[in-house]
């Protein structure tokens, strides 16, 4: 059981959460703006690039801390140590959003990465007096995107949703399990990742869906 939940923490790993959201628009929601309107080519050049900046670069930035000894596992087990890392990472996905803000993309791609950006700052900020799990994070935040892009292009995501909520118990059950965090500290993961990444959204809206 320890061997399934860690591989679940690494499948649904924080930092791939951006990725996914990009292959749920532009590869499993059919019928959509993203998937009519965006030339197959297009779309895995996005994802690439969000897969690079939100997942390979900060893996590396993270797994070159632990060389240099400034953290003790790659996992980042230790509250103290979380904040630095935290705050590097959100650099990368601010600085994503600060190369594509002026590229003609689909805007609510942008806006999913600034609002994980948004998520893991304020992340580093909350570790300074309480751990809080970056995975529930992660979840949360995916769920809050797909909920706002769904309500502005009215399309039906129900079946989503469903999915990315039992991942989120799956993965919530799993850091219980490994004692990596408390119910508290998921808890509050789930619902700050949900609503920075929804408020994100709803107050950018005319941004995210001009064009």
């Amino acid at each position: 059981m320890r061997l399934f939940f860690q591989t679940i923490s690494i499948i649904f790993h924080p930092l791939l959460m951006p990725t996914y959201g990009c292959l749920l628009l532009f590869f499993f929601k059919p019928n959509t703006p993203f998937d009519l309107l965006t030339p197959l080519k297009i779309k895995w050049l996005i994802t690439g690039m969000v897969f690079l900046f939100t997942f390979l670069f900060p893996a590396f930035n993270i797994l070159t801390l632990y060389k240099m000894k400034r953290i003790s596992s790659i996992r980042l087990n230790e509250q103290n140590e979380r904040t630095f890392p935290y705050v590097l990472t959100a650099l990368f996905y601010l600085g994503l959003f600060y190369m594509l803000r002026d590229i003609q993309l689909w805007n609510s791609i942008k806006l999913l990465i600034l609002g994980a950006g948004l998520s893991i700052l304020t992340a580093a900020l909350i570790n300074l007096k309480y751990k809080i799990s970056a995975h529930a994070i992660g979840i949360g935040g995916l769920l809050g995107g797909m909920i706002a892009v769904s309500y502005f292009i009215q399309t039906n995501f129900t079946l989503y949703y469903i999915v990315i909520i039992l991942i989120g118990g799956m993965v919530g059950s799993g850091r219980l399990y490994l004692k990596e965090h408390t119910g508290g500290q998921i808890t509050l993961g789930f619902i700050t990742g949900f609503t920075i990444q929804f408020i994100t959204f709803t107050v950018l809206h005319n941004l995210a869906f001009n064009g």
